[in-house]
């Protein structure tokens, strides 16, 4: 497989997926980059997602994580999902903030997958560090198409 036609997979994967994520959609996020093992989604923070302390919910945050490390561990055509994840919360996250996660494989064999995705905000402030490891099941992300090693 060319390279176009594996960033090709990619975005199709994640476009795929996007459409049927509601959860993602309803937050607010935004498929900003794909490519095979990588994503960038954003997502700005709203009043309803603003906790006692006047920060942004750790909810939220690791919603945003786990939505780019599912976009990066899928877009190989192969149903992935998560068997572990972990969040480190670094500074907090304020309202108005434009948030950036920034999914990254670090390696994939067999059947898992682990994914280091960095989340910053506008100033490119580190907010948060997940890590995620994933476990490929039965299927594809998109209909009728084989998976690709």
């Amino acid at each position: 497989m060319t390279n176009h036609d594996a960033l090709s997979l990619a975005t199709r994967c994640a476009e795929a997926m996007f459409e049927r994520d509601t959860a993602s959609q309803r937050m607010g996020m935004r498929l900003l980059s794909i490519a095979p093992g990588r994503t960038m989604i954003g997502m700005s923070v709203r009043e309803d997602m603003i906790q006692g302390h006047g920060t942004c919910h750790g909810g939220y945050l690791f919603a945003l994580a786990d939505s780019a490390f599912a976009f990066a561990c899928n877009s190989y055509n192969d149903a992935c999902v998560a068997i572990g994840c972990s969040i480190d919360y670094v500074a907090p996250a304020r309202l108005g903030d434009t948030l950036t996660a920034h999914a990254s494989e670090q390696s994939r064999s067999g059947r898992t997958g682990n994914y280091d995705v960095r989340i910053e905000n506008q100033h490119g402030q580190l907010i948060a560090l997940f890590r995620g490891k994933s476990y490929k099941v039965r299927g594809t992300v998109l209909a009728q198409e084989t998976p690709n090693e």
